[in-house]
């Protein structure tokens, strides 16, 4: 008969060992179910000017309209988090001076990524901004 040199404490950490590994391994094999976002802003589509943006400053989001339909734009500056300030031409950052353009494309830095974009779904006569 053989004898097996295996400690109390070598067994316990090989079977936690596969156990957590069995874990990690169910949770990246199974399907991820489909999340639902929350709406964070909801507005007529008839209030967003043509060429123009409807801003909701407690959510800091930006519902624009331009020729190809309507979008909607983060206003959390990609730099540091601060809310983007939005004119005619362009959206600006008053903290730093980044500059970004109406389609959240960055002009100037120290921003170094464009404002995020948001989902849009038109349902009825209003649109809702999910996020």
């Amino acid at each position: 008969m053989e004898i097996l040199s295996q400690s109390r404490r070598k067994f316990i950490t090989t079977l936690t060992l596969l156990l957590t590994s069995g874990g990690l391994l169910a949770r990246f094999l199974t399907p991820r179910m489909n999340v639902r976002r929350r709406v964070l802003a909801s507005a007529p589509a008839a209030d967003v000017p043509p060429g123009g943006a409807l801003l909701f400053r407690a959510e800091r989001v930006a519902l624009m309209r331009d020729d190809s339909g309507l979008y909607a734009l983060s206003l959390i500056c990609t730099h540091l988090g601060c809310t983007v300030v939005v004119t005619e031409d362009a959206l600006s950052c008053p903290c730093h001076g980044s500059r970004f353009d109406r389609q959240g494309n960055v002009l100037s830095g120290p921003a170094d990524r464009g404002l995020e974009r948001l989902k849009v779904e038109i349902r009825g006569e209003r649109v809702e901004v999910l996020g």
